[in-house]
């Protein structure tokens, strides 16, 4: 009986983040439903914003809607597709926005933290730079999502942006 309380209190107190799910096609569903947004902007200041996700074409794709809606970015809006394509294992997506940006790219894991990076470039000067997010704390109704960059390849990394997901529904 001692056991099943001290088990039940860790549960209760501790809860896990979102492990990985057996099926690979199923590792960004944790980012399904709608989200509200909030980021530092420093000086005291928070950005907020939104977030819409759902799965679409026979639920084989998952697509986001992002928009900005406090801050200093207020209109900013930027929508992605994510597919997992069975034939290579692999999780691919897209993003475009209304600032004219475009990014490809790759997914992968990293313990229980879900990543999007794009392909290592390398520069005129001999840096070889690369972006990512990822998604990490992951629990039923939040997690944190970083963007980062790497100049050497992705030995190192940069945080550029956090955001603070709370699910909505």
């Amino acid at each position: 009986m001692k056991y099943l309380i001290t088990l039940l209190f860790i549960i209760i107190v501790f809860p896990s983040t979102a492990q990985l799910p057996e099926d690979p096609s199923l590792y960004f569903d944790f980012w399904i439903g709608e989200w509200e947004a909030s980021w530092d902007e420093g000086e005291g200041k928070i950005g907020k914003g939104t977030n819409s996700i759902k799965r679409i074409l026979d639920n084989k794709v998952i697509l986001e809607n992002f928009e900005i809606t406090e801050g200093q970015s207020k209109g900013f809006k930027g929508t992605s597709i994510s597919v997992y394509q069975t034939a290579i294992k692999t999780w691919k997506q897209s993003w475009a926005d209304n600032q004219s940006t475009f990014y490809y790219f790759k997914g992968k894991t990293d313990g229980d933290n879900r990543i999007f990076q794009t392909e290592i470039l390398e520069a005129d000067d001999g840096r070889k730079i690369t972006q990512r997010m990822v998604f990490k704390d992951i629990k039923k109704e939040s997690m944190t999502w970083d963007w980062e960059s790497s100049v050497d390849g992705g030995e190192s990394w940069k945080l550029n942006w956090r955001i603070n997901y709370t699910k909505i529904k």
